[in-house]
């Protein structure tokens, strides 16, 4: 049975916690774009993907998923304990030498959850479309998701994917954009001006929706399950995912400061207090 509502920004709200308590306990990470991801990530592996009990790294007979944007690995590491992938204490270890939850994903650690390394920006595309595409060979209903950071799209080797994926119709495939339009050194639109991304993917042959309210568990649901229903229908399917960087503590957001810094102590314990709700589990 899936979680209704509320459970699920209980959940959203532990996330945001353990990303907080991850980066400072390390003074190291990337809070930012974790935060502002927390509500797609949760929504994603507790709602919208079909998922099979425990990890096989084939992904056979069930949904899988890519993040392409791996520093963004506090959000990712946290929601897949949180379903069940690891122990939930292993968070601790996060960047810590010979740990599993390296800074970057990896696969050589063998954390299960993870598969591909995405220390790289602009490589994700291209191994969800090989994804799919074997999916479809081995007659696989199945669908492929992944995202992208809106930063990361200045990458080359996306564009190459965004147009072999309608030349060859990859329709069993949703790319997630998160668009919060900041990156490491500024606003995109100042560090390298993209002008609508929106206008490239459709004229590169994919179906296109937004899903405005990108911080909102209900209208991320409603949304991919539109974009759901968008598949098998000759298009890859891109999701333009409007969230703000380190939505949910307040002298995070509106400012790409904290796309890769930690708070101190007196400031995680501000970030923390915001973050409260009963039946907290940290680990």
């Amino acid at each position: 049975m899936k979680p209704n509502t509320q459970q699920l920004n209980n959940l959203t709200i532990q996330v945001r916690r353990d990303i907080l308590r991850m980066v400072h306990a390390v003074n190291s990470g990337h809070p930012g774009g974790s935060l502002g991801c927390t509500e797609f990530l949760v929504a994603l592996y507790q709602n919208l993907m079909d998922r099979k009990p425990g990890f096989d790294m084939d992904g056979k007979d069930e949904d899988i998923f890519f993040l392409s944007n791996g520093h963004i690995s506090p959000v990712f590491y946290s929601v897949l304990a949180r379903s069940g992938y690891f122990p939930v204490a292993e968070l601790a270890t996060f960047r810590h030498i010979n740990s599993r939850l390296q800074g970057h994903p990896t696969t050589h650690e063998g954390l299960p959850g993870i598969r591909m390394a995405s220390g790289s920006l602009g490589q994700g595309m291209s191994v969800a479309i090989g994804a799919a595409l074997t999916k479809k060979l081995n007659k696989d209903s199945h669908l492929v998701y992944s995202l992208h950071g809106d930063g990361e799209l200045q990458e080359g080797q996306n564009w190459e994917a965004m147009m072999y994926a309608s030349a060859y119709k990859v329709d069993n495939y949703i790319a997630t954009i998160d668009l919060n339009g900041k990156q490491i050194d500024g606003p995109t639109d100042e560090v390298l001006n993209m002008g609508s991304i929106r206008a490239k993917f459709e004229a590169f042959g994919w179906d296109v929706l937004d899903i405005e309210k990108g911080n909102d568990i209900e209208a991320v649901i409603a949304g991919m399950t539109d974009a759901k229903s968008r598949t098998g229908k000759g298009k890859p399917v891109c999701v333009l995912l409007h969230t703000e960087m380190g939505n949910g503590v307040d002298y995070m957001m509106y400012s790409h400061a904290w796309h890769g810094k930690a708070p101190n102590d007196e400031q995680l314990a501000n970030a923390l207090a915001q973050n409260y709700c009963e039946g907290e589990s940290d680990y």
